[in-house]
């Protein structure tokens, strides 16, 4: 009798044990380490079978990211696209509602930002992170630049020679500007970039008396005022992104583009979730859009990437990171200035 409940006990602690070992959350894996750490999340991966991403990527950007990481894992990626924005507002809801469905989240550093403050990323440990941009990672944050949208002046090929694109934006005070200049109506992140770079002062004025001295012409959307630019209707613009017209130039389109100093860069980023329903499958997969080989996919789709392996920017270009926690906690104050600035000095 002894005996028996001698084994009910034991095989009770076993089963306890078991149980208790399988449950794993993003705050264990992403903190695996040794020479083993790829094979267990791996292992673990592929029992879960599969994870869920939200990100704000072209779909057939992260789709083939999401191919090859299930050609060479065999875990199928689920993805969900939306703009930044639509993408933290699907996490917070979900996870006020306590359902968190997504493993990871790739998006704006605004957003990501965002999803942090409200408790909901993990910190992991990386093994490429000696491979990416020092600015990639900033202490205490749990998320980890994974793509950059850089912002560069477009200007249209058959108006315009390169050699007259001024190396800084001061060089757009030049009367041979007037009536040539275009900017993106909500580029008051960019605005505060610069202004950190130059000093508000300094930089306020220097864009007063650009559009006061040349005019400028405001357009909602990237995409729409690089067309513009294309079409001729505006012959430089001030704040595009190089992803964007890069495409357009592939496709033999009149446009190309020019680094001015400052050259703001703002961090798209990489997350899991501290409730990840996959979290082997969450952080290995986060390696793996971090790592040389998922970068080079990126990179091949147009992605302004972050691994030093994989560099697409020229040598020279001084990339000034936009400060996300600060646009966070400052953006009404530089959306107003911004419209003070080009939207009703515009002309």
């Amino acid at each position: 009798m002894a005996r028996s409940a001698g084994r009910g006990v034991l095989v009770a602690l076993l089963t306890f044990s078991t149980s208790h070992a399988q449950i794993l959350t993003t705050a264990d894996t992403g903190y695996f380490s040794g020479p083993d750490r790829t094979q267990r999340l791996i292992a673990g991966a592929k029992k879960e079978g599969s994870l869920t991403l939200y990100s704000s990527a072209q779909v057939a950007v992260m789709t083939a990211v999401g191919n090859a990481f299930e050609k060479k894992y065999g875990v199928k990626v689920n993805l969900w696209r939306g703009a930044s924005e639509q993408v933290f507002q699907r996490v917070q809801t979900e996870a006020r509602a306590g359902r968190l469905v997504a493993d990871l989240m790739e998006t704006a550093g605004p957003s990501m930002e965002a999803a942090d403050r409200a408790r909901l990323l993990q910190d992991i440990v990386t093994p490429v992170t000696d491979e990416l941009m020092p600015e990639t990672r900033v202490a205490g944050r749990p998320w980890i630049a994974s793509r950059l949208s850089v912002f560069t002046i477009a200007y249209n090929t058959n108006l315009v020679r390169r050699a007259d694109i001024p190396a800084s934006y001061d060089g757009f005070l030049d009367p041979k500007w007037k009536g040539k200049l275009g900017i993106e109506a909500d580029d008051n992140n960019w605005l505060m970039t610069v202004s950190t770079a130059l000093g508000e002062e300094r930089a306020t004025k220097l864009l007063r008396d650009i559009v006061t001295r040349n005019g400028i012409s405001v357009h909602k959307g990237h995409s729409l005022m690089a067309t513009l630019v294309v079409s001729g209707e505006v012959p430089v613009a001030l704040t595009a992104y190089v992803d964007e017209l890069d495409a357009l130039k592939k496709t033999g389109a009149p446009i190309d583009y020019s680094f001015a100093a400052p050259t703001v860069a703002m961090p798209t980023g990489v997350g899991v979730f501290k409730r990840a329903p996959h979290p082997h499958a969450a952080v290995l997969f986060a390696d793996y859009l971090l790592s040389e080989e998922g970068q080079r996919i990126l990179a091949a789709n147009g992605m302004v990437t972050t691994n030093l392996k994989v560099q697409r920017l020229p040598p020279d270009v001084k990339l000034v990171f936009m400060d996300v926690g600060k646009y966070l906690d400052e953006s009404a104050q530089w959306a107003r200035l911004y419209r003070e600035i080009f939207l009703t000095q515009a002309r």
